[in-house]
């Protein structure tokens, strides 16, 4: 059985990997790590199909050290400790050991801090793939003993060129594999150099000997998933976009940003919920009906659901874009918090205290107080410490 097109075609040096120049480029750290022949401990962070594997895997290569690979779905600590025996073997015979863990963000606290001796005493050195910003999944000691390494998708321009490279190592024909349908094996990829080759390898099985059509590409390439994990990073990017698309008061990137999220088979009632937030955290009282809006959409969501609530999420999500914008509710509430966190046991003045029995009368609680619309006491509402407190600059 021969191995997928993408194995085939994964490069062995820097001088072969498409796109990522900000890392590999000359003067750029996996470059200068290559060149002074000596790995580092490195946390490489990005989508699938970014590189992560092959580059760990030239890294080893070039420095001479042992290749362990883990994964973090499979293994455990048992694992783990097999390796480390592996690498002080290693050590004492002076070959370094380089410890490769995908998915890294997948193994729990007590699984990494398993490897932090070891990377401490260097008897690993340790490279973690992840997907997930590792500021939230990896543990700050392994963190602070490794450098991050962001990689980015391919852009479309870096995707036409691995498919190029592939069509050459294929065979393939300018005539089998026309521009445009290169052009869409690009576009359907989502920035994954992993699917573009596999899609192509499908096109290529479905064509036979014929020309690779764009009609046969989408066949291959069906309907693209969106790179989108309720607990991933890129929901919490997703909905950072759309709230601030709301903000900014631009409609058409909210909905954009609302029917990718909805796309991505998020639950509807999230997205509801986040704008009843808004209609009081960003509008306020700059358009008060804009939270019985919210509110309403989020009561419809819940009785109707998809698709047909696709109208009230669409209809509010407009409105609170084109709505009038203030925060002053919201930094009234931040300056109300912070002087409570100050002042957190101020004693009730006594003219605003109830005085339910003669006693507390004689001790002047609510003295001079008068139950009628918008009374306004002499001597305020606010004890006098803090009578001065103005949340609203009035």
């Amino acid at each position: 059985m021969s191995l997928p097109l993408a194995e085939q075609l994964r490069p062995t040096s820097l001088e072969d990997v498409i796109g990522q120049v900000h890392v590999v480029g000359e003067g750029q750290l996996l470059h200068q790590i290559i060149a002074n022949k000596q790995a580092v401990s490195l946390i490489l962070w990005g989508p699938p199909g970014s590189g992560k594997t092959t580059l760990a895997r030239i890294i080893a290569q070039e420095t001479g050290a042992d290749w362990i690979e883990l994964s973090a779905v499979t293994s455990g600590v048992a694992d783990v400790r097999k390796v480390i025996e592996r690498a002080e073997q290693n050590q004492r015979l002076q070959i370094p050991t380089l410890l490769f863990v995908d998915e890294i963000h997948r193994f729990n606290k007590a699984q990494q801090d398993a490897f932090l001796p070891h990377v401490e005493k260097g008897t690993i050195t340790l490279i973690g793939a992840t997907t997930e910003n590792p500021s939230f999944e990896i543990i700050t000691p392994l963190l602070s003993r490794s450098r991050v390494v962001v990689l980015e998708p391919l852009n479309k321009d870096d995707m036409k060129k691995l498919l190029k490279r592939a069509a050459k190592h294929l065979k393939l024909s300018a005539k089998r594999l026309p521009a445009a349908s290169i052009d869409m094996l690009a576009e359907l990829s989502g920035g994954d150099g992993r699917v573009a080759l596999g899609n192509l390898e499908v096109a290529q099985q479905l064509s036979g000997i014929g020309i690779i059509t764009k009609e046969i590409v989408q066949m291959a390439a069906q309907r693209r998933v969106p790179g989108y994990d309720k607990n991933g990073e890129n929901h919490y990017n997703l909905i950072s976009a759309f709230i601030k698309s709301l903000r900014g008061s631009d409609a058409n990137a909210a909905l954009y940003y609302m029917a990718r999220i909805l796309q991505a088979g998020e639950d509807p009632k999230f997205l509801a919920r986040r704008m009843v937030i808004f209609a009081s955290e960003d509008i306020g009282i700059a358009a008060p009906a804009a939270l019985n809006i919210a509110v309403s959409t989020f009561q419809a969501v819940t009785v109707i659901g998809l698709p047909e609530a696709k109208y009230n999420l669409y209809h509010c999500a407009t409105v609170l874009a084109k709505a009038p914008k203030s925060r002053e509710v919201t930094d009234a509430m931040i300056s109300a918090e912070q002087t409570a966190r100050e002042h957190p046991d101020l004693p009730i003045p006594l003219h605003l205290r109830n005085a339910p029995t003669s006693l507390m009368k004689d001790l002047g609680y609510s003295k001079d107080y008068k139950w009628q619309a918008d009374f306004k006491h002499k001597q305020g509402f606010l004890p006098p410490e803090i009578d001065d407190l103005s949340l609203f600059g009035d």
